[in-house]
């Protein structure tokens, strides 16, 4: 509801008098919210928001206009956009029905064209977006996006905004190397394994990390390394010389979290967490 006043002036032989002031109540009958369905993300993670129109009044609402700006923040002396429309992924429902899509526009920001919004009636819209390399990922880090709902009949645009927040997680990636890569027989081997995290939190004893494998052929006489460490047998690992079935302990494995770096073109740099696993052998 929002109050308007209005004064009228009269003049009359270089004469002006003003009459009293009149007040007035107006009131808005459009309303609207905008949630995401999960609030948290992840670097390359979709996001889904819903924003509700609803309309108490006796009238329809046509033609309106709904724009997203899609998180756009300053970045130096940039203005960056975290957010990235995914193409045909809009749905528009009046009253509960679904409709054929809408125009949509997406740039730096989302604008979605044509909506009606019936007398004591409803609209959904639902669309999904992407998390792109301008999204902030350290703990903590959040993208507030803001939509604004204008058009005819519409006395002060309608304003919603929605935060999500980083999901605070450790993201593990392995990867596995051999060297050297021809072998005499009785000759030494080694296998190298990578351990990446591009989450925001270390992976802890906490997350029961294993690394498996099953070297074919089988290594004698292992010996075992972690991040330039000796491990040793069962304390830290096990292993069936017969089978060449090798398997770390659960949580003996651990791997910081990584770290991000803000490019002068606002996008983010990952820097994961490592951790390195060694096993050394003779075949």
């Amino acid at each position: 509801m929002a109050t308007f006043y209005n004064q009228a002036t009269l003049s009359y032989n270089n004469n002006t008098t003003t009459s009293n002031i009149t007040t007035g109540e107006l009131v808005e009958v459009l309303s609207a919210t905008k949630a995401a369905v999960v609030g948290s993300y992840v670097a390359n993670d979709s996001v889904t928001y819903v924003i509700s129109i609803i309309n108490t009044g006796s009238a329809p609402f046509t033609s309106l206009t709904v724009a997203d700006n899609l998180g756009s923040y300053v970045a130096g002396a940039a203005t960056v956009t975290p957010l990235t429309y995914v193409n045909g992924s809009i749905q528009y429902y009046v009253n509960g029905t679904l409709q054929p899509a809408p125009v949509v526009t997406a740039d730096a920001a989302l604008t979605i064209s044509g909506i009606n919004v019936p007398a004591n009636g409803n609209v959904i819209l639902i669309y999904e977006v992407h998390v792109n390399q301008y999204a902030p990922l350290a703990s903590e880090s959040y993208i507030t996006n803001t939509a604004v709902i204008s058009g005819p009949g519409i006395s002060n645009d309608i304003v919603v905004t929605e935060s999500i927040t980083t999901e605070d997680i450790a993201v593990l990636g392995i990867s596995k190397s051999i060297s050297p890569t021809t072998v005499s027989e009785n000759g030494q081997l080694t296998y190298t394994f990578v351990i990446q995290n591009t989450g925001n939190v270390a992976a802890t004893a906490l997350d029961n990390v294993v690394v498996t494998d099953t070297f074919n052929p089988v290594l004698n006489n292992i010996t075992v390394t972690f991040n330039g460490v000796t491990w040793t047998a069962p304390e830290n690992y096990t292993y069936n010389t017969t089978t060449g079935a090798f398997a770390t302990i659960a949580g003996a494995i651990t791997v910081p979290a990584a770290t991000y770096t803000q490019s002068a073109d606002g996008s983010w740099v990952v820097n994961p967490g490592v951790s390195i696993l060694t096993v050394t052998g003779t075949v």
